[in-house]
C-alpha cells in the first residue's frame, strides 16, 4: 500500500499559507491582455484596420489604425456610416452597398470587396474590406458586422503594371505575322498550348481556346504524309532539349494546303513537362519560290521534261543503285536510249524555229505519255532525248523505242491545218554494274543513235 507524501493531510491553513481565491483568474486575464497586445501590434504592422458596425442604429466604430492608415486622427472621423460612404470613389460605392446587402441578406457567407476610399489629402487608396456578420435577430436580420480593411495600394499599382506589361506583350505578338506560342507536353502524353497569339487565327484556323487545352486539334489539320515527322520532331527535341525546327504542310478548311516553318526551344519543368516558347510562320510563298527554281534548275522550259543536267543525275543515281543491288530486276536491268527527232533542221528550214519548238514540245509529250511509271525521258539538247527504262532488259527496251515510233507516227504534228510526220531514230544499250559513271552507256547508246541515223534514220539500233 503506497505510503502518503508527509503533511498531505494537513490543511495549507495549519501551515500559515495563505491562498488568493482570484490568483488564477489575474494570471488568465494577464495573458489574454498580453495576448491582445501581440494581436493589436500584429494588425497594426500589417496595416489593417479594424470596424465594428451596428447595421440596426448605423453606427460604426473604426480603430486607430483604420483611421490612421488613411491619415486621420481618432477625433477626424465620425462613427455614422453615412459619412463613410462619402470617403467612397463614385465608381465603388454602388458595388461596395450591394455587396454587403447581399451579406445581410445571407446570399454570401461573408463580405469582401475591393474598392477606393478617400484619403485625408485627397488622395484615394485601394483597400480590401473583409467582414462578418456576427450577431442577427430571431427574423434572421443582421443586427452587428465587424470587419477589417487592408491597404492593398502598392499590390494594385503592382497588379497594374503587371497587367499592362502583360497587355503590351500580348498586343506585340498579336501584330505579328504568324504564331508565337508555349507549347506543353506533359508526362503522360497530353499536351496543350498555355499560349497562342492571335496568329493562330491565321496559322491553323483555329482560336488560342480551342488548343489551350488539348492539341489534339492541329494534328488534325498536319498533312497525313508530315505527320510522323511532325511528332518524331517534337520527340526528339524533348528527348535532347534541344531547338525544334520543322518544315511541314497543313490541310486548312479555308485556306487549303498550306506550308508552316516552326521553330522553338525546350525546357524541362520540375514537374518532368517539356515547354517549348517558340513562333510558327507561313513559308507557303518561300516554298513555291523553291519549288520555280528547283522546276528551274531541273526542267527543261521547252518541253517540260527534265534537263540534260538532272537526266544525267538521275543515271547517275540508278547507276549506283544498279552496283549496290538495288535494282528492281537483274544485275542488267536498266537500259539508256537517245531518240533524235529526224530531219529537224529541214522542219525550222521550211517552218520556223517555232514550229520546231513545237514539234519538240509535241514528241515531249508523247514521251511522257507512253512511258512506264519509273522511266524517265529527258531533252538533252537540241532534238536530242534520253529515256532511261527501269527493269527492262534489250529486248524490252527495244519494244519500247518501237511503241515510241508507232506514236509518233500515229500522231503527227498539224500546224495550220497541215500534217507534219515526225520521225525518229533510236540508239539502246543496257546499263551494268561494270559501268564506270553514267557516261559510258551514254556513249554507248549516241554510238548506237549514230548507227541508227547512218542507215537511213527512222531505225533502232544497240
Amino acid at each position: 500500500m503506497p505510503v502518503p507524501p508527509p503533511f498531505a493531510d494537513i490543511p495549507t491553513s495549519a501551515l500559515g499559507v495563505r491562498v488568493d481565491p482570484h490568483a488564477h483568474c489575474r494570471e488568465e486575464l494577464a495573458s489574454l491582455r498580453k495576448r491582445e497586445q501581440l494581436l493589436a501590434l500584429a494588425i497594426a504592422g500589417s496595416g489593417t484596420g479594424i470596424w465594428d458596425r451596428n447595421v440596426a442604429t448605423g453606427e460604426i466604430q473604426y480603430s486607430s489604425g483604420w483611421k490612421a492608415m488613411l491619415g486621420y486622427a481618432d477625433w477626424e472621423v465620425s462613427n455614422r456610416i453615412e459619412e463613410s460612404y462619402t470617403r467612397l470613389h463614385p465608381d465603388d460605392l454602388d458595388y461596395v452597398k450591394a455587396t454587403m446587402q447581399a451579406h445581410f441578406d445571407g446570399q454570401t457567407d461573408s463580405y469582401e470587396v475591393e474598392h477606393r476610399i478617400r484619403c485625408r489629402d485627397g488622395s484615394y487608396k485601394w483597400i480590401c474590406s473583409r467582414g462578418k456578420v456576427v450577431d442577427r435577430d430571431g427574423m434572421g436580420r443582421a443586427l452587428r458586422m465587424v470587419g477589417t480593411s487592408t491597404d492593398i495600394t502598392s499590390l494594385r499599382t503592382m497588379s497594374e503594371s503587371l497587367r499592362e506589361a502583360v497587355n503590351l506583350i500580348t498586343n506585340l505578338t498579336n501584330e505579328v505575322p504568324g504564331l508565337v506560342f508555349q507549347y506543353c507536353a506533359l508526362p503522360e502524353g497530353r499536351s496543350f498550348f498555355p499560349y497562342a497569339s492571335a496568329g493562330i487565327r491565321e496559322i491553323y484556323e483555329l482560336t488560342p481556346a480551342q488548343v489551350a487545352a488539348d492539341a489534339l486539334c492541329i494534328e488534325a489539320l498536319i498533312h497525313p504524309d508530315d505527320l510522323a515527322a511532325y511528332r518524331a520532331s517534337f520527340h526528339a527535341s524533348a528527348a535532347q532539349l534541344s531547338p525544334w525546327h520543322l518544315e511541314y504542310r497543313v490541310q486548312l478548311p479555308m485556306q487549303g494546303l498550306r506550308w508552316r516553318q516552326g521553330d522553338a526551344r525546350p525546357q524541362r519543368l520540375p514537374d518532368g513537362s517539356i515547354l517549348w516558347h517558340g513562333f510558327i510562320t507561313d513559308v507557303t510563298e518561300r516554298k513555291r519560290i523553291e519549288a520555280e527554281l528547283q522546276e528551274l534548275a531541273t526542267i527543261d522550259s521547252l518541253t517540260g521534261l527534265p534537263n540534260r543536267r538532272h537526266f544525267m543525275t538521275q543515271v547517275e543515281t540508278r547507276l549506283a543503285s544498279l552496283r549496290s543491288g538495288r535494282g528492281t530486276g537483274t544485275a542488267t536491268d536498266m537500259a539508256l536510249m537517245m531518240c533524235d527527232l529526224d530531219h529537224f533542221k529541214a522542219i525550222n528550214d521550211r517552218w520556223g524555229h517555232g514550229v520546231g519548238d513545237r514539234a519538240l514540245r509535241h514528241f515531249g509529250g508523247i514521251l511522257r505519255a507512253h512511258l512506264r511509271p519509273g522511266d524517265m525521258a529527258g531533252r538533252l539538247g537540241g532534238e536530242e532525248f534520253g529515256i532511261l527504262l527501269d527493269g527492262a532488259d534489250l529486248r524490252g527496251a527495244i519494244g519500247v523505242a518501237g511503241r515510241i515510233q508507232r506514236r509518233i507516227a500515229e500522231y503527227p504534228l498539224i500546224e495550220h491545218e497541215q500534217r507534219i510526220d515526225l520521225t525518229v531514230s533510236i540508239g539502246v544499250t543496257l546499263m551494268t554494274a561494270a559501268d564506270a559513271s553514267a557516261e559510258a552507256p551514254l556513249s554507248r547508246s549516241d554510238l548506237a543513235l549514230y548507227r541508227a541515223k547512218k542507215g537511213g534514220r527512222n531505225r533502232i539500233e544497240s
